[in-house]
């Protein structure tokens, strides 16, 4: 019988993620557009990566056993934000709305650090929608702006919907 201990996996942050993730999507996007042309290859590289959010919005909720707003709050603290990923002012907080902004974005830094700022949008900001719709479908997320897009601010607004 085998008596090592077992190692416990190391969690990484939400931004080291798509840090890992991001030179390989761009580098198969880029490689993609060769054939296909930037457009398209961007086309469907969010489709895929919008499925996956979706994906991980219903395990989410699956693992937290709820998934209410004051759940999602939770999840833009701890996960989105943490390793300082993101400056967030929290304007809204009931059960109905969760209304906030992203003030500093360290994933636009990111993808602009590895010169693929032009696939951020893509790669980060296109999965909130159906991460929340995957984590519960009554949220509506209502953005209009997005810093990875040239914006100031992001303005996140989450609703829940009858």
């Amino acid at each position: 019988m085998d008596k090592t201990p077992k190692q416990q996996p190391t969690e990484i942050s939400h931004l080291q993620m798509r840090a890992i993730q991001a030179p390989i999507a761009a580098c198969l996007i880029k490689e993609f557009a060769k054939t296909v042309g930037f457009e398209k290859a961007l086309e469907v590289a969010t489709v895929a990566i919008r499925s996956d959010a979706l994906t991980a919005g219903k395990r989410m909720a699956e693992k937290l056993g709820s998934n209410t707003l004051k759940d999602l709050a939770r999840l833009v603290r701890e996960f989105w934000s943490k390793d300082d990923a993101m400056t967030v002012e929290f304007l809204v907080e009931t059960e109905q709305n969760l209304h906030l902004n992203v003030t500093r974005c360290e994933y636009a830094e990111l993808y602009r650090k590895l010169g693929v700022l032009e696939l951020g949008y893509c790669l980060s900001c296109s999965r909130d929608d159906p991460f929340v719709k995957g984590l519960n479908s009554q949220i509506q997320l209502v953005r209009t702006q997005t810093i990875m897009q040239g914006a100031a601010y992001c303005d996140f607004r989450f609703i829940v919907c009858a």
